[in-house]
């Protein structure tokens, strides 16, 4: 173990916390508030941010999708740059997190804000970000991370620095109430593959993040297992557990795979899949496709995941249950999306991994664009 981990982000949990957005930003800061398709303005969220900020001198821009573009998020990137911007607020789940970090980097940037997740930009500086988080997923809440899209070219590629980490996170779990069901279970499968990414991996020495990953996907299994029965405790134990999940914690010096995720990146970008079913849909075959590297930590959750015994099929039996417990949220694990030219559709796929440099992935960089075709042959219906 070797590793340098720090996570500066000050977080906020609890009920009746956005109130707390009051104190997190200067006064003289002029904030720009992000959020999505209204929905806020339904559940009191809006008019919750709205009371806190009374005083202040704020702007708003909404209409940040899943999976947001850059066609969209460029006019919010214009607002920064033109109402002089000092902060900008991400009011939503991790789509319109993850499009308020590219908004602050680009905001500071006088190239083009595709530059930034190609990978031409080096980003140095971005306008201070915070979030108030209303659907647990992804974790951007209080981490570097971002994935943005280009809806002219149907790309859709991730990007990182610590100069985006948010500043602070309000987390209340009662905005959860309203949000429907199809994207609460795309929370729990995210924060599961999420997980599953930093630890699926082989055996590690690092105690703490294997034992904490293996108490994070028994709480996530726990919470699937009990979807019908949701309260408080529910909704609390899901927005910390889809937190804890991705906040560099758990990955820190530990081997991470992330191939699940690259290659569902091009499922959503080509088909519009949401993200965390073309996980569900990629998964399964990667482990199976890597079954040989993979064995030893599939049996090991087994055991202390699923509580299976040990038995000569015990890594087979985990890929099993891992697929039991999607279909039990009524989520596929193959695609169907692409029409009825399966051939068509890898080719596609193997095309775009190709041209994003997607040729080396997982932990041990050994699923070649062949591993990739191999598992899409299984993933695609």
């Amino acid at each position: 173990m070797k590793f340098s981990y720090v996570n500066p982000t000050l977080i906020q949990f609890g009920q009746q916390q956005i109130a707390s957005l009051t104190d997190l930003i200067a006064k003289d800061q002029k904030v720009l508030v992000v959020y999505g398709g209204g929905s806020i303005k339904k559940n009191g969220v809006y008019d919750q941010v709205a009371a806190a900020l009374e005083g202040f001198d704020w702007v708003e821009f909404s209409g940040v999708g899943a999976n947001p573009t850059i066609e969209v998020l460029d006019q919010a990137v214009k607002i920064c740059k033109e109402q002089d911007i000092d902060f900008v607020l991400g009011v939503g789940g991790g789509s319109v997190i993850d499009g308020v970090k590219y908004i602050a980097a680009s905001a500071v940037y006088d190239g083009e804000g595709w530059d930034i997740p190609t990978g031409k930009h080096i980003i140095t500086s971005a306008l201070p970000i915070g979030a108030i988080l209303t659907l647990p997923a992804t974790g951007s809440e209080s981490n570097q991370n971002s994935v943005v899209s280009k809806e002219a070219t149907k790309q859709k590629l991730p990007f990182a620095s610590p100069e985006v980490l948010p500043k602070f996170a309000i987390m209340d779990p009662d905005v959860m109430k309203t949000l429907p069901q199809r994207q609460l279970v795309n929370g729990l499968v995210d924060a599961w593959v999420h997980t599953c990414e930093q630890y699926l991996t082989f055996p590690e020495t690092a105690l703490v993040q294997e034992g904490y990953a293996e108490a994070l996907l028994r709480t996530l299994k726990t919470l699937g297992d009990n979807f019908e029965n949701q309260d408080d405790a529910w909704r609390a134990n899901l927005m910390w557990a889809a937190n804890q999940a991705l906040n560099g914690l758990i990955g820190s010096g530990v081997s991470q795979d992330w191939a699940t995720h690259m290659i569902g990146h091009e499922l959503t970008a080509a088909y519009g899949v949401d993200h965390a079913r073309s996980l569900a849909i990629v998964q399964p075959s990667l482990l199976r496709n890597q079954f040989a590297v993979k064995k030893a930590k599939l049996e090991q959750m087994g055991k202390n995941v699923f509580g299976l015994e040990q038995s000569e099929d015990l890594a087979e039996q985990t890929i099993v249950a891992i697929e039991a417990f999607y279909h039990s949220l009524d989520v596929a694990t193959v695609l169907t999306e692409h029409g009825d030219d399966k051939a068509a559709a890898i080719d596609n796929i193997i095309g775009k991994l190709e041209a994003h440099g997607m040729v080396a992935l997982g932990e041990n960089q050994a699923i070649t664009l062949k591993e990739s075709r191999e598992i899409l042959e299984q993933a695609v219906a």
